[in-house]
């Protein structure tokens, strides 16, 4: 099964976030990597890197999603230090983060590939919120 990994600046922000997607997908293995090593608002490179580690060990390969491009940066350097057998089994959504999240989760819980959860949580941002949009 595919897992998830959510990278964001705030710790609060991703245990809330994967306690909704517990919740939708309980079977889902979900890793988290945010803040800074002093508590504060932000990201890590390492921490990245073992979250990343862990959902590759989890599953046949990872969708992460992202809160803000910025933590893009703490991810290409993480991304780096793993082999690139393991790099070959990650996938990069730009999809919204929690939009993305749930329904990536609910494809990985059914079966779906990694592109194929990749896929949905890249357009997850299609998903009206409004009724009637």
């Amino acid at each position: 099964m595919v897992s998830l990994v959510f990278i964001a600046h705030s710790p609060d922000l991703v245990a809330g976030l994967r306690a909704m997607v517990a919740q939708v997908a309980p079977r889902v293995a979900v890793e988290t990597a945010a803040g800074t090593g002093g508590g504060r608002l932000g990201t890590s490179a390492p921490a990245v890197l073992e979250a990343l580690r862990r959902a590759l060990a989890a599953g046949e390969g990872t969708v992460v999603l992202l809160d803000h491009g910025s933590a893009f940066l703490a991810l290409d350097i993480a991304l780096d230090d793993l082999p690139e057998r393991d790099r070959a089994r990650v996938r990069l959504s730009g999809g919204p983060l929690v939009e993305g999240a749930i329904l990536a989760a609910i494809e990985a819980a059914s079966g779906g590939s990694l592109e194929a959860v990749g896929r949905v949580a890249d357009d997850a941002w299609r998903v009206p919120k409004i009724p009637g949009d």
